[in-house]
């Protein structure tokens, strides 16, 4: 790709990408710009990338083709009236952030402009990142298709109308502590019978991994899988019981939800 890419932050998520990106080789270290608000993260990108920096907003609107707008959502209007003036108007705009819509990007530039809504989670920084993409009608199916191929250089992404897009944090955007939550609690089980912590971290993050991967390379139902570990009579229907019994299915639900009516108030 011959684009030159820009990131307006350069907190974990913008770094995850960069790091994606530089490792596929999709894009030479030279096509690539980050502004960062304080010298100390300047230093620690230039020094763990070898990429352009600055501190100047403007300078990575001008330069960029391709401008991800790596910031908290209560940021964008600021950052946006900053660097309206500076971009090409055939550039294009990618948000990261929770709640920001395609129609918010347009109004903050005054102008229409070609806008990508996205939602990429932390997993991101070990190159098995989900993002959740849609875009306004300006850009071509080449166009999504290119900003499809940057992101799965840290993950795989899937296209969702953008009326879904609030929905995301739950399901896989904030979805990740949930389960850093579950392998905690499954290593203090192991740990309470004996099991050396840092043995019991690995046996249980393996599990949650390889329980994942058997959902998306077999294609089968989570609920049949789950049927197949549960011998009739055996431990594992004890435990799946009593899971039911302190309603385990239904707590995650009301966490998704009270989630996503967070994501709707921003």
């Amino acid at each position: 790709m011959s684009k030159k890419i820009g990131f307006i932050g350069a907190g974990k998520m913008a770094q995850a990408m960069i790091e994606g990106i530089l490792k596929s080789r999709m894009i030479p270290k030279e096509n690539i710009i980050v502004s960062a608000k304080t010298e100390g993260t300047i230093e620690k990108v230039k020094s763990n990338y070898q990429i352009l920096t600055t501190n100047d907003n403007r300078e990575v609107a001008k330069f960029a083709n391709i401008l991800i707008l790596a910031v908290k959502p209560d940021q964008h209007a600021k950052v946006i009236d900053e660097i309206k003036n500076d971009i090409n108007h055939e550039c294009t705009i990618i948000t990261i952030a929770a709640g920001i819509t395609l129609a918010d990007i347009e109004k903050e530039f005054g102008f229409s402009v070609k806008a990508v809504r996205t939602m990429p989670n932390t997993p991101s920084l070990v190159g098995e990142g989900m993002s959740a993409i849609c875009s306004n009608e300006r850009l071509s199916e080449e166009e999504v298709l290119e900003v499809e191929r940057l992101f799965h250089t840290f993950g795989k992404t899937e296209r969702l109308d953008e009326k879904l897009m609030d929905a995301v944090p739950a399901i896989s955007g904030s979805s990740p502590a949930y389960v850093y939550m579950l392998i905690e609690a499954m290593a203090d089980g192991g740990v309470k019978q004996g099991i050396p912590r840092d043995k019991a971290y690995r046996l249980a993050a393996q599990a949650v991994l390889g329980a994942a991967k058997m959902v998306l390379e077999t294609d089968s139902h989570p609920g049949e899988l789950k049927d197949n570990v549960c011998t009739p009579g055996g431990a594992t229907i004890e435990a799946v019981a009593e899971l039911e019994k302190k309603q385990f299915r239904g707590s995650v639900l009301a966490a998704m939800e009270s989630c996503t009516e967070k994501v709707k108030s921003l």
